[in-house]
């Protein structure tokens, strides 16, 4: 028997929302292995301490997707994965093993409303948000995205 995948009503959303950081890491060798793994990355910046010092760098860095990937699940949690229509990253510095990492992000403009209709009951609006990666003060990653949010 199948049970139908039923997709979650988009929330309700106003310029400066925000959901709350996510806290991730100490980053170690084995995340960086496992999204090496599935990624199919396996540039020895990311697991080869040798290769990495004559390359300049201090320690094995991460792949800038696997930040990415982070910060894209945080965004997915806070409005639903459905309502996701834009997502973009810019890797602004490495991050290092041992690396604790915090996601956020604010609505920084919703346009909209569009009309509600049979297959979107809920007034419908555009959201933008503005979204980071940090390491204690130092932004490694800053993004944007744009989701379907309920207008408020």
């Amino acid at each position: 028997m199948s049970h139908p995948v039923r997709a979650r009503q988009p929330i309700r959303a106003a310029v400066g929302d925000t959901h709350p950081a996510r806290e991730i890491g100490p980053l170690t060798q084995t995340d960086i292995v496992r999204f090496a793994g599935a990624g199919g990355d396996f540039n020895p910046l990311h697991h080869d301490p040798e290769f990495v010092r004559s390359s300049g760098f201090p320690g094995v860095i991460s792949m800038g997707q696997l930040q990415a990937g982070m910060l894209a699940g945080w965004l997915s949690d806070w409005l639903g994965v459905e309502h996701l229509r834009e997502f973009e990253v810019r890797f602004v510095a490495p991050v290092f093993l041992g690396d604790v990492l915090r996601l956020s992000g604010e609505i920084v403009a919703v346009d909209g409303p569009g009309p509600a209709s049979a297959a979107a009951p809920v007034t419908e609006s555009v959201a933008e948000i503005a979204l980071s990666v940090r390491r204690g003060d130092d932004t490694v990653v800053r993004a944007s995205a744009k989701a379907v949010v309920a207008s408020s």
